[in-house]
């Protein structure tokens, strides 16, 4: 297998098309939903955490059955020949929604199918790569991705003001141009075979491991609505849940904790391998992603809340100065994976991890004042305050995590098994994706709404994250 740049840059549109939908709908849907629906913004919050819901339920399946899959034209491609024009189709219906069953019908469609086709798209990297330039590959797609964000952002704002559906229309578009692209241009191996124990992780099987483990599945599930119940009792915050969601106290913590053992218990049948493996490197890499991730999270989720509240910022300051770490990890994430390369993949990943979680404990310690301070205005950039260079600094150190990551990853296992460890990898980000900003939002708000203790939580993290690290023994680019 050799490496072909213009392949990857063309597998690269695939990633280019997901990011503008993504941006798209990340950033005029909530718009739709309280302006157009008058939904309550909990219900929007809610509403914008059901993409990570089903991807934690849709892609680790689906990646490990493309494993399996065998046609004429490949085991990831017709993935993508179902998912990507179903998605593209309802995208672009989404702002004629009138009616709010239809735009949440639309709307859903389009999670589901976006959910599909998204880990064999991946998977189709480590596929057609060798594995000494998994890292640069991942770099190349990860690059295209960025600027397919950027422009959702800057084009789709353009858009917008000019027919609120013209950003959906152009997503639309140019996810049908990417995945022709890739279907004319992306020919996958032909010599992978799924051997016969290989552990399967579908949803057949988790119903059949529900009914071989069924005394631990019920036994587990008594024992968590007990815990809710007493917690009603004991703890008086505990109360407030049931209030929240409209519910008597021990029915909305039961909800909650239920939802909670569901996931986890779903997630060590995904996972049990890795878990049960007498070489802990996998399941220790897949830690060390949920904990940096959660970190990431807590930046991301709650940094515009944090420029306003503890740097005394405008909204959309908050939200630019953001964009400069963005753009920090876009324009590194070429450099990232040739450093990988080079040096391995642990090293990088680990110096990423010691620098960003370095940087976000200064901003920590920094005051307000100091951080504030203004050295320049460029032109595209705007104002550079001096938290501006921590945050450049960050998107170049979660560059050499992010970029990394993945091919560390897929070359745990045979080349046979990349769709069922690129589900994992998603698994753990994913759940980080849900659990980072509840468990920064309850920090917040135990804290008295010390937006500042962000950037204590994300350092905390990155240093699990590095101890679990330090302990993986496999991952590097595979010889030969």
């Amino acid at each position: 297998m050799k490496f072909n740049y213009g392949k990857i840059f063309l597998l690269g549109f695939g990633f280019f098309g997901v990011s503008v939908i993504w941006g798209v709908y990340n950033a005029f849907v909530p718009i739709f939903l309280a302006n157009k629906f008058g939904l309550e913004p909990a219900l929007i919050g809610f509403f914008m955490t059901l993409d990570n819901i089903a991807a934690l339920f849709i892609q680790p399946p689906v990646g490990a059955w493309s494993d399996r899959l065998r046609t004429k034209i490949g085991r990831r491609l017709p993935f993508i020949i179902i998912g990507a024009p179903i998605a593209a189709f309802v995208f672009g219906l989404v702002p004629l929604a009138s009616v709010l069953p239809l735009f949440v019908a639309c709307t859903t469609t389009l999670i589901l199918s976006m959910a599909f086709w998204r880990t064999p798209v991946v998977a189709l990297m480590p596929d057609i790569t060798p594995s000494p330039k998994r890292s640069q590959a991942n770099g190349i797609i990860n690059f295209m991705g960025g600027i397919g964000s950027i422009i959702s952002f800057l084009g789709g704002a353009k858009l917008y003001d000019m027919n609120p559906a013209f950003p959906f229309w152009l997503g639309s578009g140019l996810v049908v141009i990417a995945a022709l692209l890739v279907l004319i241009f992306i020919k996958e191996p032909k010599e992978y075979e799924t051997r016969e124990n290989v552990i399967t992780n579908t949803f057949s099987g988790f119903t059949k491991f529900i009914g071989e483990h069924l005394r631990i599945f019920l036994g587990s599930l008594v024992i968590v609505l007990v815990a809710g119940v007493v917690l009603t009792f004991l703890v008086p915050e505990a109360r407030t849940i049931g209030a929240e969601i409209g519910a008597p106290a021990y029915v909305g913590l039961g909800v909650v904790l239920v939802l909670i053992w569901f996931v986890c218990f779903y997630a060590y049948y995904m996972a049990r391998e890795p878990i049960q493996a007498k070489e802990k490197s996998a399941i220790r890499i897949f830690l060390a992603i949920f904990a940096w991730f959660v970190g990431y999270n807590a930046i991301e989720a709650f940094f515009t809340l944090y420029a306003v509240n503890h740097l005394q910022m405008s909204e959309s300051d908050g939200a630019r100065l953001l964009g400069h770490m963005s753009l920090f990890f876009v324009l590194f994430a070429l450099v990232s994976g040739f450093l990988g390369g080079k040096f391995g993949r642990r090293r990088v990943i680990m110096t990423g991890i010691i620098l960003m979680g370095g940087l976000i404990a200064a901003m920590f310690f920094i005051p307000a004042e100091i951080l504030t301070i203004q050295l320049a205005k460029l032109p595209v950039l705007g104002a550079i305050p001096v938290i501006s260079l921590a945050l450049m600094a960050a998107g170049i150190a979660w560059s050499l995590i992010n970029i990394n990551s993945l091919p560390m990853v897929v070359d745990m296992v045979e080349d046979a098994r990349i769709g069922t460890y690129t589900g994992l990898y998603y698994l753990f980000s994913t759940l980080a994706a849900i659990a980072g900003p509840n468990i920064n939002g309850w920090i917040v708000q135990l804290t008295n709404n010390n937006y500042n203790n962000i950037m204590l939580i994300a350092p905390i993290f990155m240093l699990f994250a590095l101890l679990l690290i330090m302990g993986v023994r496999r991952g590097e680019a595979k010889k030969g």
